[in-house]
């Protein structure tokens, strides 16, 4: 009798568990979503970008609410300046006007052409962040300042405390959804 009674709390057990674990997994996908996901598909692997990079920035950046628009004039999915936007439609001989940045696919495009801009010429995924956070010309006068950059090419400390936090805050969401996504099966 003790035997039965110990093989039903060991199955009752098993499943209390399984029910926490995928109860916390649905909880964490529902506030970790995959939204837009043809088009983070597509302009990633145009752009040398992990899916999972990319969603962190768009959870991170917008929530993923196209019709987002920062306190500083940033706008969209990817939070693209009006600048920015400008810069990008140039590059990519596109004649788009500004008023398509809420436009999903637009801004996911415009927003992973530049992340895949900004690691091709940083070549580290912190100055990448820290450039499209607080502007390239900012990464590039930090890596020639000793107080910051030792070697040139990599940021010790981050001067800007919103900047230092976004950084860290995209890095752990790409974590995330790298765990919670794309986690490749051993």
């Amino acid at each position: 009798m003790k035997l039965k009674k110990f093989i039903a709390l060991l199955l009752a057990s098993a499943v209390l568990l399984s029910v926490i674990y995928f109860g916390t997994l649905s909880l964490l996908k529902t506030l970790y979503p995959l939204k837009y996901e043809d088009y983070v598909e597509v302009y990633s692997k145009e752009n040398n970008l992990s899916p999972a990079f990319v969603y962190a920035v768009i959870k991170c950046e917008s929530d993923f609410d196209n019709e987002a628009v920062s306190s500083v004039g940033a706008t969209g999915l990817m939070q693209i300046m009006p600048d920015t936007f400008d810069w990008i439609n140039m590059k990519l001989d596109d004649d788009i006007p500004y008023s398509m940045a809420t436009d999903p696919e637009t801004n996911i495009k415009y927003g992973c052409y530049l992340y895949g801009y900004l690691l091709t010429r940083y070549g580290r995924v912190q100055e990448a962040l820290t450039a499209y956070h607080a502007g390239n010309g900012n990464v590039d006068k930090w890596l020639r300042d000793e107080a910051y950059s030792s070697d040139g090419k990599t940021l010790h400390t981050i001067p800007f405390p919103t900047t230092n936090k976004y950084v860290k805050k995209v890095i752990m969401t790409e974590n995330i959804y790298e765990k919670l996504y794309f986690r490749k099966e051993q």
